[in-house]
């Protein structure tokens, strides 16, 4: 998962990939920090998604462009636009079976 701390970076990049999952955590989250490797490791079966992770504490407007209201937020996108949101407790079956479905429409 590629760490960026620019909000011109991760938009170029939404727009550039097909399909892109972005992280956004923050750094006082304990649940952010738990769910982190465990995603990373899902999206391995994913080898065409751009992942991308950047932390709110780093990049403030991410708040806003992205409407973050809470941490941790995965966001997946297809061909730049936002497809799949999960926030705060996310259930990492029913995360891998909405990427999977959108994965195989696209690839």
């Amino acid at each position: 998962m590629r760490q960026l701390t620019r909000l011109e970076d991760i938009e170029t990049l939404i727009a550039t990939h097909r399909m892109s999952f972005l992280y956004i955590s923050q750094q006082t989250c304990s649940v952010c920090h738990a769910l982190l490797p465990k995603v990373e490791a899902m999206l391995q079966k994913f080898p065409h998604i751009e992942s991308l992770f950047a932390q709110i504490d780093d990049i403030p407007e991410l708040a806003g462009r992205f409407s973050v209201f809470t941490a941790p937020v995965l966001l997946l996108f297809v061909e730049g636009k936002e497809v799949m949101r999960k926030a705060r407790f996310v259930a990492m079956g029913e995360l891998e079976a909405d990427i999977r479905k959108y994965y195989e429409l696209v690839m």
